[in-house]
């Protein structure tokens, strides 16, 4: 056994000993998004590196402390990449705090979320025992769901030592185009479009402008440019357009107004709240900046069939997270209770007595 797996686990033997409450932390970066956390640190950053890696096979396996910059430089040296595009949120962001978080970016949409790239995991649970569970081929199955079930566990089930998962090459392509028009007509436009063989990796309506990027083989995107029209970007603009939104350094994400975030079927109407909004993912995510109490905007987003998170600005003692029904609140508390049963990982980070 590794020396820093040895050190962990005698730490969270003791901390279930005693039942004192430990803080899972890598880079800090995500340390906004959630309830507010308590205990002491734990943190992974220490334990880092790529420990296989078979471009062949597209699989790759990393410690939780590693960079997720540095894991993107190593697939882009093979031209491959992490398609669910992760948000980094800064400099430090780990690959640990990247499946706790269970966050996606931009071409979510198109390939899929955080767990449906995970094909296996090796974690610490609240017993201080070390479990593996699936592996590092995309056929394997065994013990998939409890890998899956990790991400945007923000660390509440287990210390996340080790993730394999799934990588993709790179396009041989891309374009991005941009459209004048009006939130309806842009979430028209991404439905019909969304029913089409068409390379649409990604899309971002905000201020009256649709942004739509194009990925694949070259002919592919240049059929698909000459159909849609539109004004295509130039490519260093469009290289920065994408990871802004990703990473919210967009000017949409600029002041202090709280942010929602709102997940609905992407041919839901718009919504009618008073705030500024972004539409991505095909019109399934949506963005708001709005001072609208809570439960104001939770049924808005409950009337259209999704939910509503609140992203940033949460306040310490308040609701970030959807509020579950009885049954799922019941089925999150048998989770908990299987791999942390004296509730010593980040206890309140999804939900208060969690």
């Amino acid at each position: 056994m590794n020396d820093q797996i040895r050190s962990w686990t005698e730490c969270v033997r003791a901390a279930a000993a005693g039942r004192r409450a430990l803080r899972i932390r890598g880079g800090g970066t995500k340390d906004f998004y959630g309830r507010p956390t308590v205990g002491a640190l734990l943190d992974t950053t220490a334990y880092h590196g790529i420990v296989n890696y078979e471009p062949s096979e597209l699989v790759v396996t990393v410690r939780a402390g590693t960079r997720l910059a540095d894991l993107e430089a190593t697939l882009a040296a093979q031209h491959q990449m992490l398609a669910f595009e992760p948000p980094h949120f800064g400099a430090g962001g780990t690959v640990g705090g990247c499946v706790a978080a269970g966050l996606a970016g931009p071409r979510r949409a198109a390939v899929g979320g955080v767990r449906d790239f995970i094909l296996g995991a090796k974690i610490i649970d609240g017993r201080g025992e070390l479990l593996r569970f699936g592996g590092e081929v995309m056929k394997n199955v065994a013990g998939y769901d409890v890998s899956r079930v990790l991400a945007g566990s923000l660390g509440t089930l287990g210390l996340i030592a080790e993730v394999s998962l799934k990588v993709l090459p790179r396009p041989v392509a891309e374009a991005t185009l941009r459209f004048a028009m009006d939130e309806a007509a842009a979430l028209h436009r991404l439905n019909e479009w969304g029913g089409q063989p068409l390379p649409v990796s990604a899309s971002a309506w905000r201020g009256g402008v649709l942004d739509v990027r194009l990925s694949g083989a070259s002919a592919a995107v240049a059929a698909a440019v000459a159909r849609l029209g539109g004004e295509r970007l130039a490519d260093d603009v469009a290289g920065a357009l994408w990871p802004a939104l990703r990473d919210q350094r967009d000017p949409f994400f600029d002041g202090d107004l709280p942010l929602w975030r709102l997940s609905l079927p992407s041919d839901a109407l718009a919504v009618e709240l008073e705030g500024a909004q972004l539409v991505e993912w095909g019109g399934a995510q949506r963005w708001l900046r709005s001072e609208l109490p809570p439960a104001e905007i939770r049924a808005q987003a409950a009337a259209l069939g999704g939910h509503a998170t609140l992203f940033r600005g949460a306040s310490p003692n308040g609701a970030v997270f959807h509020p579950l029904p009885a049954p799922m609140l019941a089925l999150q508390r048998q989770l908990k209770t299987a791999f942390d049963p004296a509730g010593i990982f980040n206890p309140g980070r999804l939900y208060e007595g969690l």
